[in-house]
């Protein structure tokens, strides 16, 4: 049976960071089995852990879906803000967002409690695609495409190389291999462009496709397959921290 590190095993089920994991066995509020654990203890998949008290591990199965969100809601699980995304899907098991797609967007994200596929998909340089429909705020110029194309100089860095297309006179399809902060958003405006609508309707692997806004469906077993092959030489959460 496979055993890992007590922290490394509490942040893998998104409750908290590592070091956040070795603050919580420090203060004495960890539990593996009802007994309290120490720094260094390895616990399997059939240990029950608990952090002050609430269980983290009851034998819930690794949960994938592929979530339409609507604007205006906030990709975070912090149910004291108002229109956060946890609050807003009612899922009945613990689950929590992989990357971000900013409050006036909409589209595609997926939801996991799986800690573990969440740090591999974030690793930028993977190059794992994702897809959006923007438009803008006037017409689209051969010059615009071309600088999207190339790489735009934002937040101190210039953008990678992407894949851009006109879709009509002022909405384009792009493709980013990289996830910068509002990058979008940003790149149209340091153009002289601004966004007025941003759709991501593929992440890697996986299509928005016909799933109505504020809807979400479960991974199907090919498309999580090939999401897992897609990943599976992406840095995991031990050899990236």
């Amino acid at each position: 049976m496979e055993l890992k590190r007590l922290n490394k095993a509490i942040s893998e089920t998104g409750f908290c960071s590592r070091r956040g994991a070795d603050k919580f066995i420090e203060e004495g509020i960890v539990k593996v089995n009802g007994e309290t654990a120490g720094l260094g203890v390895k616990v399997s998949a059939q240990d029950l852990i608990e952090v002050d008290g609430k269980v983290i591990t009851k034998g819930v199965k690794n949960i994938y879906l592929a979530f339409n969100k609507p604007v205006g809601i906030t990709c975070t699980t912090d149910t004291e803000i108002k229109g956060n995304i946890i609050s807003y899907m009612k899922y009945p098991e613990r689950i929590f967002p992989i990357g971000r797609l900013d409050k006036p967007s909409d589209g595609l994200i997926f939801m996991t409690n799986d800690g573990d596929i969440v740090n591999k998909i974030l690793r930028s340089k993977n190059n794992h695609e994702k897809e959006y429909i923007v438009r803008v705020n006037r017409n689209i110029s051969s010059f615009f495409l071309k600088e999207m194309a190339n790489g735009v100089r934002i937040l101190d860095t210039v953008t990678l190389p992407c894949k851009i297309k006109k879709i009509d006179e002022r909405t384009f399809n792009i493709i980013l291999t990289q996830g910068l902060n509002r990058q979008i958003r940003r790149m149209c405006l340091e153009l002289g462009y601004e966004v007025r609508t941003l759709k991501r309707v593929r992440i890697m692997n996986i299509d928005l496709g016909g799933l109505k806004p504020g809807k979400y469906r479960h991974f199907t077993p090919s498309e999580l397959e090939d999401l897992l092959k897609l990943v599976d030489d992406s840095s995991k959460t031990e050899e990236a921290s």
